[in-house]
């Protein structure tokens, strides 16, 4: 336990903590919890799990796979599962425990984050027996289901699948559930609001879970900013058009679609139907953080420092540190 209480004084003196009154961050990180298991072989399978209700856990289903015998620790105490409600397709499991004598944390919604806005995420990356914090903002909401899945730049490792996602307020907004390869990848949280889902499910006191995830189904299948990112992160611009011209079709009012399409467009060097597309999706969405740097750019080349101007006061409004690298790159000591 003082291990723990060191480790987290020395994240209340980091710029994570930045976001948080330390009351709250307190409150949440000691939340926090190991969900350990042994798989079929013997190894030890882990990932992470925070406590939202008496003796309820929720983590990631796909850690309970492939063990048939799993509990929950903090620090050097293990509190056994005694059932779990299981929501395979949404990837959420609720852990029913023995005695477990955490806090539940705060609740939040998904409903009310914006791009750019200051996230933290919370688990126990690699195995680790203190929990490990790792800062970031929100990049982008995809509506979905009743929720919106978050994709942030809030770094998690193997082990973290079912740590928490918390907002400024130090509330739950989501659990980190999975992530793009390679080392420029994409992280995505399913949405609190999917809680309420997996609460109806019927109880079974027997491990391991079955069933699969959204986001493993094949890729045809995948919602659409499932489908973009790896075309998107290869820059493989033609196939990133046609995925968003599909998503448009299916979704004519969605800012991410018309932003991808930009995107798309921009790298196959049709630069005035990407601004114009860009601009469509600031109409839908004026928080587009990153189809405003995009249009900031196009106005850069054409000499107009007006709407760099423009750009650069709304980035500056919406995420700080995207107004930042905006202005660098423009060459502006403040704003453009």
């Amino acid at each position: 336990m003082y291990r723990i209480l060191a480790f987290f004084m020395a994240i209340l003196l980091s710029p994570a903590a930045n976001a948080f009154d330390q009351q709250s961050l307190m409150r949440v990180f000691f939340s926090i919890v190991l969900v350990r298991g042994y798989n079929s072989d013997g190894g030890l399978a882990y990932g992470s799990g925070v406590v939202v209700g008496d003796n309820k856990v929720v983590t990631n289903c796909h850690v309970l796979r492939k063990t048939n015998q799993a509990w929950v620790s903090q620090g050097e105490e293990a509190y056994a599962i005694v059932s779990v409600q299981v929501d395979a397709m949404h990837d959420l499991c609720l852990l029913n425990t023995d005695r477990l004598p955490m806090q539940a944390v705060p609740l939040g919604s998904t409903a009310e984050l914006g791009k750019g806005d200051e996230v933290i995420a919370i688990g126990h990356s690699n195995g680790v027996p203190a929990p490990l914090t790792s800062r970031g903002q929100i990049k982008s909401l995809y509506p979905y289901q009743g929720g919106n899945v978050v994709r942030t730049n809030a770094r998690f490792s193997l082990g973290a699948s079912g740590s928490a996602l918390f907002d400024g307020r130090g509330r739950l907004i989501g659990i980190n559930t999975f992530k793009t390869p390679g080392r420029a990848a994409y992280f995505y949280a399913v949405p609190v609001e999917w809680l309420s889902e997996v609460e109806k499910k019927p109880v079974q006191t027997k491990l391991p879970v079955y069933g699969q995830a959204f986001w493993e189904l094949p890729d045809e299948e995948k919602p659409f900013f499932m489908q973009v990112a790896l075309p998107q992160l290869n820059d493989d611009w033609a196939r990133l058009q046609e995925i968003s011209r599909h998503w448009i079709e299916v979704e004519p009012q969605n800012a991410e679609a018309w932003y991808e399409l930009g995107t798309a467009l921009e790298g196959l060097m049709l630069p005035k139907e990407a601004e114009k597309t860009y601009r469509h999706a600031v109409e839908l969405n004026p928080r587009h953080s990153e189809a405003l740097y995009r249009l900031g750019v196009f106005a850069s080349r054409r000499g107009d420092h007006l709407e760099m101007q423009s750009v650069s006061i709304k980035l500056a409004k919406i995420d700080s540190e995207m107004a930042e690298e905006f202005n660098k790159a423009m060459g502006c000591t403040a704003t453009c």
